[in-house]
């Protein structure tokens, strides 16, 4: 099985945009890179990774990242997240995709999704702020990825009724935080010193 991690290139002005007004843009595009950092040091050498890059993997970062953690490159491809995430999702079945801002993803967690496809077709791992973090598929569902209103609180409620209304066997696995506040960076942080305490 795949784990597909989706990234974007670490452009200012582009990435952890939420941030930029009190951070700048400087420090949330380093928080970026740092999250993406940690994703992968998290997960290569446990899985097979795909890191799936916008807008091209040609960035001197997916460049250097694929020589750190040996991963394969892809290019995401769709007009929007929905359809990226499901051009992907098409390319490797079964697979799970996760992104990079949430490091409260455990390998633990990743193997929890990989053996909930043996007996579910989906699994998802829910957002405390109404998305998912995580979806794994035996085989891509489109449906799924279109006419969702990605990026607000109704990412999962609307997935958890196509699923219902599709009549597909899911899991849901435990709910985790990703970063995409201030607080949320001041959050990671806690969350790192309490680590190395």
């Amino acid at each position: 099985m795949i784990l597909q991690i989706f990234a974007k290139a670490p452009e200012e002005g582009k990435v952890k945009t939420r941030l930029i007004p009190k951070l700048g843009e400087k420090v949330a595009t380093e928080v970026h890179k740092q999250l993406v950092k940690h994703c992968l040091q998290q997960f290569s050498g446990l899985f097979t990774i795909q890191l799936w890059c916008a807008p091209s993997l040609s960035h001197p970062f997916f460049q250097a990242c694929q020589t750190e953690f040996d991963i394969s490159l892809h290019n995401q491809q769709g007009a929007d997240l929905g359809e990226r995430m499901a051009y992907a999702l098409n390319s490797s079945s079964p697979a799970v995709l996760i992104g990079t801002d949430c490091p409260s993803l455990k390998p633990q967690i990743i193997h929890d999704a990989f053996s909930a496809l043996q007996d579910n077709q989906v699994v998802l791992a829910p957002a405390e702020d109404g998305g998912y973090v995580l979806i794994g598929m035996q085989q891509v569902q489109p449906i799924l990825f279109t006419n969702i209103p990605w990026g607000t609180s109704q990412v999962l409620t609307k997935t958890r009724e196509r699923l219902h209304n599709l009549g597909l066997r899911w899991k849901e696995l435990p709910t985790q935080w990703d970063v995409d506040y201030p607080e949320d960076v001041e959050r990671w942080n806690n969350w790192n010193q309490e680590k190395f305490n």
